[in-house]
């Protein structure tokens, strides 16, 4: 069977997309990564993917003015050129319309640093300290046209400290994304995931299930 081609968008340093990455070449996830789409010229993914040897292009959405649909035919159409079958949101600080998710069904990933449905939005970890919440996390889901509301792949729960920092609390909660990201890109590659209207069942078999949440 061919491997897993994934197409990952981003827009800012591109941690994620590099924890990716480097699990797919330490061969723990039977994929490869067709193209890194970056919507910022200057952004640090596209260094990270320079050195990693990760194809790449930068799709300005600035040039596309108001017209978002424009913009992501220009990102899908890169996408299919380039055979992707799942699509890794990471950092990738657009919303996306309705018309580009039903041409990738069910097979968009997305991580979100809050305890989803709390704190969705640009902003969950300052939203979160500011409720004086005592616990927060991290989301991983399949992409539909809610914000930030798909279906929950996995999350992990990270206790909120007292006179946490937004920087500070974001760092520990960063550093479980990059353990669950891949693990999540995994459980997709493998076919472990079926999806029951809001449900994600997990197929853990053969596999170490990690202590989440």
């Amino acid at each position: 069977m061919d491997r897993v081609r994934i197409g990952v968008l981003a827009s800012g340093r591109g941690s994620n997309f590099q924890s990716i990455a480097e699990a797919i070449r330490r061969g723990e996830i039977d994929a490869e990564v067709a193209v890194l789409v970056c919507n910022v010229p200057g952004a640090g993914a596209i260094e990270r993917a320079q050195e990693l040897n990760v194809p790449h292009v930068v799709i300005d959405h600035a040039a596309f003015g108001k017209d978002r649909e424009a913009f992501e035919h220009a990102v899908a159409a890169e996408l299919t050129k380039c055979d992707v079958r799942l699509v890794v949101l990471a950092g990738f600080m657009r919303l996306l319309t309705p018309h580009f998710l039903r041409q990738f069904p069910n097979r968009i990933l997305n991580i979100h640093p809050s305890l989803l449905p709390a704190f969705p939005g640009a902003h969950g970890i300052r939203d979160a300290i500011a409720h004086g919440a005592k616990v927060t996390g991290l989301t991983i889901h399949l992409v539909d046209e809610s914000l930030d509301g798909g279906p929950i792949v996995l999350q992990k729960a990270v206790p909120v400290e007292e006179g946490d920092s937004e920087e500070r609390l974001a760092a520990r909660v960063l550093d479980w994304e990059h353990v669950l990201y891949p693990l999540a890109v995994k459980l997709f590659v493998e076919g472990r995931l079926t999806v029951e209207g809001r449900r994600v069942r997990i197929d853990w078999s053969g596999l170490e299930r990690p202590s989440v949440p």
